[in-house]
């Protein structure tokens, strides 16, 4: 049971770490005048979805819902522990003492599907943001950001391979 409660704390660390590996990416695209995915839009949706309303026509222009900036950033956070863990799931234990790029990459780009096939689609943007005023700009930025977020996988393993 120890083993376990430490393989979840691990995975928890790894999915923290990734997920603001990315933020902190996404902050320089900011600052560079690109813009990224406002997290209150999420957390519009899903307090949207909780609601029984899944699809939106622009999520934008759907009405706002009380402390979606905050519940968009916390569903943000667990979906990067969620990735966390199944990266975990299918390289086991032995990845985190001597973690390697590839499996934590592909991991990241494989997890741009998400909002590729479910996020945008129902945020109006639709199925890999072809409803964007530029598709192909909106797909290549989300990719790149899901490879930065496979790179802080890696990383963040790297740091708990350190200390363990």
């Amino acid at each position: 049971m120890e083993n376990s409660a430490l393989y979840i704390s691990w995975a928890v660390t790894v999915g923290i770490g990734a997920t603001a590996v990315m933020d902190a990416w996404l902050m320089l695209l900011n600052k560079a005048g690109i813009k990224t995915l406002d997290f209150a839009m999420v957390g519009r949706w899903a307090g949207h979805l909780l609601r029984g309303r899944l699809v939106h026509a622009g999520i934008g222009k759907s009405s706002p819902v009380r402390g979606e900036r905050a519940l968009g950033w916390a569903l943000h956070y667990l979906t990067g522990i969620v990735f966390a863990i199944l990266l975990l799931a299918f390289t086991g234990a032995g990845w985190l003492a001597q973690p390697t790029l590839l499996p934590a990459l592909a991991t990241g780009v494989i997890t741009v599907l998400v909002p590729f096939c479910v996020i945008q689609p129902c945020m109006g943007a639709g199925f890999a943001a072809a409803n964007t005023p530029a598709p192909m700009k909106a797909r290549a930025l989300s990719l790149t950001n899901h490879a930065v977020f496979g790179m802080g996988l890696f990383l963040s393993a790297q740091g708990i391979a350190c200390v363990a």
